[in-house]
């Protein structure tokens, strides 16, 4: 019993230099492809980053097609150096396969955002610092990440909404344009005179000086309502001056109509008392 022991010790020990020779060559080599493969990957993706970043193509874009080739590639680097140790890559990228099926049913939501998210990027409805109004919420776009948008309301509020809430409705972009229109409706009393309304209409037009006067500024009678006659007022301004001519309109109407005396009326209703017989 000693001397079969002390023979297959004897057999190990003389292949231990063949063992360590063969598979001290395998992860010798698995090492190299990884890390050599690795730094390819990361001067291929930072070199992919760069062109974009040279042909203007918008910083989002170039950070979310740099980490998706980088993890990728980098998963080929990992399966090629398995490959080098004698794993069975096939059946490996089989297991990888299954795995990413059963955490994809687990992450239904949140894989729903993900394709929301890349659909974002590439379509570019809008991008970091329009303002927009989209998911339940408006405000100006701080961040379009690959799960979510982030937004800041006017009152520096930040509202954080799910890519897949901001595709599943309506987007509204308010910067997308350089200019915008101004619309107002102005309600004046019955007894004004309809072109001494309109003549104090074009003066405040022409005295703003952020009014775009080569386009078109339509004040026009739009209704006869019950208690008013109503003007539209619609002048064009460059996009960020929108909310400065809206405001600055709307005290200008007020100051000029009430140095006119024309008066803005408000809802009022008429009310006939008739006597009836015997009271």
């Amino acid at each position: 019993m000693f001397e079969e022991e002390t023979s297959t010790l004897n057999t190990y020990i003389n292949q231990a230099p063949d063992l360590i020779v063969t598979y001290g060559t395998k992860i010798l080599l698995a090492l190299l492809v990884f890390i050599i493969g690795k730094y390819l990957v990361k001067v291929m993706t930072n070199l992919m980053a760069s062109a974009l970043e040279k042909n203007k193509v918008d910083v989002t874009i170039c950070r979310f097609v740099k980490n998706i080739s980088y993890y990728a590639l980098l998963t080929l680097v990992v399966i090629a150096a398995l490959g080098q140790l004698g794993v069975q890559t096939a059946s490996f990228v089989a297991v990888i396969g299954a795995a990413g099926l059963a955490v994809g049913f687990a992450l239904q939501g949140s894989l729903s955002n993900f394709a929301s998210g890349v659909l974002l990027i590439l379509f570019r409805p809008f991008k970091a610092g329009d303002y927009i109004e989209a998911g339940g919420a408006s405000g100006s776009v701080e961040e379009i990440s690959i799960f979510n948008t982030v937004l800041k309301t006017p009152d520096n509020k930040i509202v954080i909404i799910a890519n897949s809430a901001v595709m599943g409705g309506n987007i509204v972009n308010y910067s997308a344009e350089e200019t915008r229109r101004v619309d107002l409706l102005v309600g004046v009393s019955y007894d004004a005179d309809i072109k001494q309304t309109r003549a104090a209409l074009e003066e405040i037009a022409n005295n703003e000086p952020l009014i775009l006067k080569d386009k078109e500024i339509t004040i026009a009678v739009s209704e006869l309502a019950d208690s008013s006659v109503n003007f539209v007022f619609r002048v064009w301004v460059n996009t960020p001056d929108y909310w400065t001519v809206y405001f600055n309109l709307h005290e200008a109407v007020k100051l000029r109509l009430d140095d006119l005396g024309i008066g803005i009326p408000y809802p009022q209703m008429d009310l006939h008392v008739v006597n009836m017989p015997g009271n």
